[in-house]
């Protein structure tokens, strides 16, 4: 087998890690959410999900991940010594690929309006009405462009690749998120954004569906049950404290899911100020796609020249965080390829990237029936039922005595911590009810 790669630095692994968990969910999903749901409450009860659901399932996947120094297939089968755990492996490689297959849809999208920011600074027209048209060329293009970039990182490996470009792209990010928080905190109407999105409202903290809304975007915000973090986990140092490095991570991403709130809220009422409708028919916050492709291009349009240039950064943090999720998704499968079947990392890369297209490809000439469908498929119903798998095989299927040493590896008093005297019954008995719970609540 090909030597395994590992992160060189403890900061390599903690902006990858987040790099992976910061999505363009977390741009798009997180702030409309807060806005919706009471504010700062929400934001509070998001906070405590975090560490209350989504850290102990994050552990689970980094402890599996670097005590079997394997992929998610591997990994699985040597914990449960049998073909059921490879054969989840197996799921969450089929299940990330999905999500790639349509996420690099979408990521061709944020590169088809990045360009289009740069093309409309020189006024060409003619290219600029063909990157805002919805055509198939334009998607499988840019979709292409999107993956060959993903792969491009993940040719150069674990050192070279995945945390070269993060410790480069996270802080770029967060820069470009600071900078547009700036500006638009001086436009008018932006006051009203910062309220809607900081005062809280404590009567809706106990309403059933805050709950669940906040739950949901914990658990999917920290790209759990795909086995993302799992791989990830497995390039992790012995030396490392994992449940430490594992807060870092939470922290990382939480940090960023808030501070995307700051800039995103009060854009929309920035926009709202300029004449754009940011309210759908039943009065909620616009979200999703119609946010970032409708609204906000339209507030970019409404404010001159200088727009461009807002677009043009917007689009690039947009892009950025795409891809520092992207890698990680196409990292999954890369891995088991290379290590299970001895393929060259190159081979396996290209050969992943254009079975991955090819799924793209299926997806853009069926948009109307498929889109929706995958998305539904793989994170409203496979990733939660891969995250309770997940605990099942942590909580009751792992030896305990197995798990404490993996840990003592990185803190030889691990045993004495406040984590592992509560970590193992909570992800053995609290964290499958209340994922089985949220599953329930989302698909009925």
């Amino acid at each position: 087998m090909a030597m395994r790669g590992e992160f060189s630095s403890r900061i390599g692994f903690i902006l990858a890690a987040a790099g992976s968990a910061v999505g363009l969910g977390n741009i798009w999903g997180f702030p409309t959410q807060v806005a919706s749901n009471g504010g700062a409450a929400f934001v509070l009860v998001y906070l405590l999900l975090a560490f209350v659901l989504a850290y102990p399932v994050l552990m689970a996947e980094l402890i599996i991940g670097r005590a079997t120094r394997s992929n998610m297939v591997d990994a699985l089968g040597k914990i449960s010594n049998s073909g059921l755990g490879r054969a989840t492996g197996i799921w969450g490689c089929v299940t990330v690929s999905l999500i790639l297959a349509f996420y690099a849809i979408v990521g061709g999208w944020m590169l088809a309006y990045f360009a289009d920011a740069g093309v409309s600074m020189v006024g060409a027209q003619a290219v600029s009405d063909w990157l805002m048209g919805f055509s198939v060329p334009r998607n499988m293009i840019f979709c292409a462009i999107f993956l060959t970039l993903t792969s491009m990182i993940v040719l150069g490996g674990v050192k070279s690749g995945i945390e070269k470009w993060s410790v480069r792209l996270m802080p770029t990010l967060v820069i470009i998120i600071l900078l547009l928080i700036v500006y638009v905190s001086f436009q008018p109407g932006a006051v009203d954004g910062w309220s809607a999105y900081l005062v809280p409202d404590f009567s809706r903290v106990m309403e059933p569906d805050l709950l669940i809304s906040a739950m949901g975007q914990a658990f999917f915000s920290m790209s759990l049950g795909v086995g993302t973090m799992l791989v990830y986990g497995s390039y992790v140092s012995k030396e490392e404290n994992l449940p430490s490095i594992g807060a870092s991570v939470a922290l990382v991403d939480i940090g960023v899911a808030i501070i995307a709130g700051m800039l995103i809220i009060p854009s929309m009422y920035v926009a709202l100020h300029n004449g754009v409708e940011i309210f759908s028919p039943d009065g909620a916050l616009i979200e999703g796609d119609k946010l970032i492709f409708t609204v906000l291009p339209a507030l970019f349009d409404s404010i001159g020249s200088v727009g461009l240039f807002i677009a043009f950064a917007f689009f690039a943090l947009m892009v950025i965080a795409a891809v520092t999720s992207s890698i990680s998704m196409l990292e999954v499968p890369v891995a088991y390829m290379v290590e299970s079947h001895s393929i060259a990392r190159s081979k396996a890369v290209w050969l992943m990237t254009a079975i991955i297209f090819g799924c793209s490809t299926v997806i853009i000439l069926n948009f109307d029936s498929l889109f929706g469908l995958v998305i539904a498929a793989t994170t409203q119903w496979s990733q939660p039922l891969l995250g309770l798998v997940l605990c099942i095989f942590a909580g009751w299927v792992w030896r305990r005595d197995a798990i404490l040493q993996e840990l003592k590896s990185g803190s030889p008093g691990a045993e004495n911590s406040l984590f592992w005297k509560i970590w193992p019954w909570y992800v053995r008995f609290v964290c499958p009810v209340v994922i089985a719970v949220m599953f329930a609540r989302s698909v009925l």
